[in-house]
């Protein structure tokens, strides 16, 4: 390693706290640098060139190295870097931009808010659902229904929200417990569905668990029910059939806003520009997105909301008048300029048509892995994967953590090329959308031999079959 890669490697050491990070690890063991992308591929300080199995974190739609996106946030930051969007000020780019989500957007949903990322597009979206229930008259209605191990975010209020515990280890928050602002339910999770339930009734339990939720808190003070469609960060876990459907009936029935948290799946990862509609058969109160928005060129998230949210009844608060809410960055002109070229990248492109036609090579390419015994489930839909190792897969019985075998098999498919992120006992997928059949093959083909490598070590390592 040359001098100036080991001043990196140093100062990434001293200086910079990861998101995430294990602070145990990170000291002696240090990062993995990238110096520069194109297409699918990502290079290494040192050259070496890796396969990006997860598009950035879930977000480098249109791929890497794109000229026409730089030259697009070039010119604008050379014509107008900035200004702010409060209150009667505005720029170009986010009318345009604004008026394009609207455009491609479900049902009702004709306006947005810009935000900076996911995290905040989720506390804006639970500040708005406050916001309209003080202009209806209905201040009581604050509470917010999530499920367990959803991800929504980092922030404070979003990540009350999410409902992965150990995410919570050490901060304080909001979720749970007598006079909590947030309230989960069971996530489906159809793998871990009880022992001969069939899908049909495991989605009815949900949906009866969500009623009696309801029930028990009173409608009346619950403001919200928030869901990914597939849920990312939990490891790709895809509901049962109707499940959204049947939930968004019952939070309709009950005066209930429906949130779709589209951070993950909007933007081309299901193979439509947002899958609410299109995949799950609904028309939410608001959606949440960000990522694939601008393909992570420069962070941008919105939420997309009717603006019936806006409307006032005739018993509201008078003085209710001012949205107060928003942030020094909403409606940056560089990203909503990034924006506009990302989604004329795609519409052009037709990504999303590339991502329904390939999306079944992909599951099917993956299918293999099924043939190792420590694979217990490969699961996903579109450009969305993850795959669940067990130590018995007759049982599904997880391996002990100090085995770390997610880990493992994403540092054996690292040395072979191949960046995959692991979460606990899974290995989850998310490539660029331009990834294609061949590129896809690689993938699977470099994947299955990074597992038998590692099952190979604990053989070796007596730690499995136990």
């Amino acid at each position: 390693m040359n001098r100036k890669a080991d001043q990196l490697f140093d100062s990434d050491r001293k200086h910079l706290l990861h998101p995430f990070a294990e602070l145990s690890r990170l000291p002696e063991e240090g990062s993995r640098f990238f110096s520069s992308g194109k297409g699918v591929w990502v290079h290494g300080v040192d050259g070496t060139r890796y396969l990006d199995g997860i598009g950035g974190l879930w977000c480098v739609n249109i791929g890497y190295g794109r000229r026409e996106m730089a030259d697009a946030i070039a010119e604008q930051a050379a014509q107008l870097p900035y200004y702010n969007t409060f209150t009667d000020m505005s720029s170009a780019p986010a009318a345009l931009l604004a008026r394009k989500v609207a455009q491609l957007a479900p049902g009702d949903l004709d306006r947005t808010f810009f935000t900076t990322g996911g995290s905040t597009s989720v506390d804006t979206a639970v500040r708005l659902a406050h916001f309209h229930f003080q202009l209806q008259g209905k201040p009581s209605k604050k509470l917010v229904l999530a499920r367990q191990n959803a991800y929504h975010g980092s922030t404070y209020l979003a990540a009350s929200i999410s409902g992965i515990r150990r995410n919570l280890a050490g901060f304080h928050h909001l979720a749970d417990g007598n006079g909590a602002l947030v309230r989960h339910l069971n996530c489906p999770n159809l793998y871990r569905a009880p022992e001969g339930m069939s899908e049909k009734a495991y989605c009815a339990a949900l949906i009866d668990e969500l009623k009696a939720k309801i029930k028990t808190l009173g409608a009346e003070n619950i403001a919200c029910f928030i869901a990914e469609p597939i849920m990312g960060a939990a490891g790709v876990l895809i509901p049962p059939s109707e499940y959204h459907q049947q939930a968004w009936a019952v939070c309709r029935r009950n005066d209930i806003l429906y949130i779709c948290d589209e951070v993950v799946t909007a933007f081309g990862r299901l193979g439509w520009m947002f899958a609410s509609l299109d995949e799950f058969g609904i028309v939410p109160d608001m959606i949440v997105c960000a990522k694939g928005i601008s393909s992570g060129y420069i962070p941008l998230g919105a939420v997309v909301f009717s603006s019936r949210l806006l409307e006032r009844a005739s018993n509201a608060d008078a003085d209710l008048d001012t949205f107060s809410h928003g942030f020094t960055y909403s409606g940056h002109p560089v990203a909503c300029a990034a924006g506009l070229k990302n989604i004329e990248i795609m519409e052009r492109e037709g990504l999303c048509e590339h991502v329904r036609a390939t999306g079944p090579h992909f599951a099917e390419a993956l299918r293999s892995l099924a043939t190792l015994e420590i694979v217990g489930d490969v699961r996903g839909r579109g450009f969305m994967h993850a795959i669940e190792f067990t130590c018995r897969r007759e049982t599904k019985e997880s391996f002990d953590a100090s085995v770390g075998i997610g880990k493992r098999v994403a540092k054996a498919a690292f040395d072979r090329g191949l960046v995959a992120r692991n979460v606990e006992d899974m290995i989850i997928l998310s490539p660029p959308l331009i990834m294609d059949a061949d590129q896809i093959d690689l993938l699977a083909q470099t994947l299955h031999t990074a597992v038998e490598a590692v099952m190979d070590d604990l053989k070796r390592e007596r730690l499995w079959p136990t």
